[in-house]
């Protein structure tokens, strides 16, 4: 039975969805001010791979992820651009889509940008202003009156009264309370705005979850996702306007990934450490990458560095290794590895212990290959089923062995001479030059497999 575990209870437990059969999950995305981080694709790839296990395993899932298109980032950097926001915006939005697809992550079922849903939030701004719940300031903002929200703090264990005397209160602040957020922002000259009975002003960030995950998936349902950054505040703030505006619960379970970190410390801009995925995907292969953010635990923090790429790549090379040369095809098997792998990923999507069940299968296929038995063929076949539904094994084996050449790197054209003029030299019984040809190009990172069939290449990791 699928267990997930829930950020709001601090426990796992049996998964039970509102409605037999069907998942309703809604995951906070990008605000697309810049190209995405590592940090982002580690969110884009746990929750793709949670989404694919569980439509392999027959579940109706309807997958949202939001887009904020409009906040004080964007309207700085389209500024500092000399573009309008919406111009910068929809640039960035294909070059985030640009980077799911090298990722292999699915697009979401719907992908709500805020400016699209205008409407309705300004519609929820006013019912909690009208439930007492939020107020009109003097400065032309509308703020949420936190204290009035009884369970606020609850998914973080945040104390109100900790919270309010540790908090800033500002000079001249039009807020009742330091606590109190902004819902909605008076516009200031020059800035994108929207008319709403309070005056031109734009939203704030946290209530356009709020709405856009109401218009998707209802006042109520059963995952929400997200960020390591994000409990608090922003879903702190969204169970509190959602809630005080529907008078219902929000969420059933909660879900958060884990933080990236390189070489052991937090990434950030200030230190020097931060990498766009385009940085990364510039050095890596766009699958090792992805089975790097998939080895570790979806709730535990990951440790970028280029030791660690370079694990993930000798793993991967490892099952295209044992895929190489062998014709998949799908054949009823009496093992257990199904059973298994889909036991560890029932228990929190336990990415570790599926991957190590996947080592035991490619070491079946080995020997099966080795002793030439018939049942490699529907071994590799299922090791593509089930690697496949953690986003991985789907090139060719011998594409992924021999990779891209990088600016500076031997070309497969030059590789592939180099063969010829060794095969030439061993037929001449010169194996001084065929040894040294084998020899630099192992230096170059080519290793070669000689076989019956012939000399086959691929990229060391």
């Amino acid at each position: 039975m699928l267990q997930i575990y829930n950020t709001l209870t601090k426990e796992k437990a049996p998964f039970q969805p509102m409605e037999e059969g069907k998942i309703n999950m809604y995951v906070c995305g990008i605000t697309v001010y810049d190209f995405c981080h590592i940090g982002h694709a580690r969110v884009m790839v746990s929750f793709d791979v949670i989404t694919r296990y569980l439509r392999a395993r027959g579940w109706d899932v309807t997958y949202i992820r939001n887009i904020t298109d409009v906040d004080d980032k964007i309207i700085k950097r389209a500024g500092e651009n000399g573009e309008t926001p919406d111009q910068l915006t929809d640039r960035m939005i294909d070059a985030m889509h640009e980077d799911e697809d090298k990722l292999a992550v699915l697009r979401p079922d719907q992908e709500p940008r805020a400016t699209r849903h205008m409407q309705e939030i300004i519609e929820m701004v006013q019912v909690l202003i009208d439930k007492g719940y939020a107020y009109a300031a003097a400065n032309g903002d509308v703020y949420y009156r936190v204290e009035k929200f009884a369970t606020y703090g609850q998914l973080t264990n945040k104390n109100v009264e900790e919270l309010r005397s540790g908090a800033r209160v500002e000079v001249q602040d039009a807020k009742e309370s330091p606590l109190d957020f902004v819902l909605w922002k008076a516009a200031k000259a020059g800035e994108v705005s929207w008319e709403s009975p309070w005056g031109a002003g734009r939203p704030g960030w946290h209530i356009e979850c709020s709405a856009m995950s109401k218009c998707c998936l209802g006042d109520t349902f059963d995952i929400h996702g997200g960020g390591p950054d994000l409990p608090f505040p922003h879903h702190e703030n969204e169970i509190a306007q959602s809630e005080a505006a529907n008078g219902v619960k929000f969420v059933n379970t909660w879900m958060h990934a884990g933080a990236v970190r390189v070489n052991a410390e937090k990434m950030s801009k200030s230190l020097g450490n931060f990498f766009t995925i385009r940085d990364v995907l510039d050095k890596y292969d766009a699958e090792v990458v992805r089975y790097f953010l998939s080895s570790v635990h979806y709730r535990s923090y990951i440790d970028y560095s280029e030791n660690s790429l370079k694990e993930a790549r000798s793993a991967l090379e490892r099952f295209y290794q044992a895929l190489n040369g062998v014709e998949a095809q799908a054949a009823k098997l009496d093992n257990d590895y199904e059973d298994r792998f889909n036991a560890a990923m029932d228990d929190d999507f336990n990415t570790p212990k599926a991957m190590a069940v996947l080592f035991e299968l490619v070491n079946e296929l080995n020997t099966a290959s080795r002793e030439k038995t018939a049942q490699a063929p529907a071994l590799a076949a299922q090791l593509k089923q089930l690697g496949g539904i953690l986003g991985l094994l789907q090139q060719e084996p011998e594409a992924f062995l021999q990779g891209e050449s990088k600016e500076g790197e031997i070309t497969p054209e030059q590789i592939e001479a180099l063969i010829q003029q060794r095969a030439d030299a061993k037929k001449a019984k010169d194996f001084a030059t065929s040894d040294k040809i084998r020899d630099d190009l192992a230096a170059q990172g080519i290793i070669l497999k000689d076989s019956r069939e012939g000399t086959s290449w691929f990229r060391e990791a």
